[in-house]
């Protein structure tokens, strides 16, 4: 499949099914692109296709059928959108850091293919609302979804972005924005690999989430 260059053929990849619940249309919105006219559709149709059905199926599609609808806020950008949204400081990382993760069509520095989605879990919001706990969400993603890559929260309705990746050896992270009340600070690193709380359950972290579910 060649880059879009018609409405036609745009329309195409947007009909394309990543997974039972999900489109490439709904992931290739970008306030970025509208804002700054640019034109946010993959060069690589094929393999953005590739790591976005990778995403849906083994990440997205599981924490929907189990926790209900999610909002896509921020997923796809080319590699000109995303270079725009570093340049004027619009919370992108740089071309080369988000290489198979944000820039589902381009390949990492080793060869590996991954996407990357900014979803908001619709279910969550009264608890996160009620108790300013986004630990509880963030602990069973990695205790349910365990195909997921990284996740990185934010403060805002505990929108996370939540990552897949192709090697099998990916240093799996949870890291969040989201401010502690006792410091001001970052809450900076849940879990990653060499903490002691990187493995096991972590039932009771989430366990009042999903009884009031």
């Amino acid at each position: 499949m060649k880059t879009p260059q018609t409405v036609k053929a745009l329309e195409e990849l947007g009909r394309v099914q990543l997974s039972k619940s999900f489109f490439m249309r709904e992931f290739l919105y970008s306030e970025i692109a509208q804002i700054e006219n640019l034109s946010n559709i993959p060069e690589n149709p094929e393999l953005a296709i590739a790591s976005g059905k990778n995403l849906c199926q083994k990440v997205l599609e599981p924490i929907q059928q189990q926790l209900g609808r999610i909002t896509i806020r921020s997923a796809y950008r080319s590699p000109e959108v995303n270079a725009k949204g570093a340049e004027k400081n619009y919370n992108c990382a740089a071309n080369e850091s988000n290489y198979a993760k944000h820039i589902w069509d381009v390949r990492d520095a080793n060869g590996y293919m991954g996407a990357t989605a900014c979803i908001i879990v619709t279910s969550f919001i009264p608890y996160y609302e009620r108790t300013g706990d986004w630990t509880a969400l963030a602990w069973w993603i990695c205790d349910r979804i365990p195909d997921y890559a990284e996740l990185t929260f934010f403060p805002k309705y505990a929108a996370f972005n939540i990552s897949w990746h192709e090697n099998p050896n990916y240093p799996k992270f949870i890291y969040s924005y989201v401010k502690d009340p006792h410091t001001n600070k970052n809450s900076g690193y849940l879990t990653k690999e060499g903490m002691s709380n990187f493995t096991g359950s972590h039932t009771e972290f989430y366990q009042e989430f999903v009884q009031g579910l």
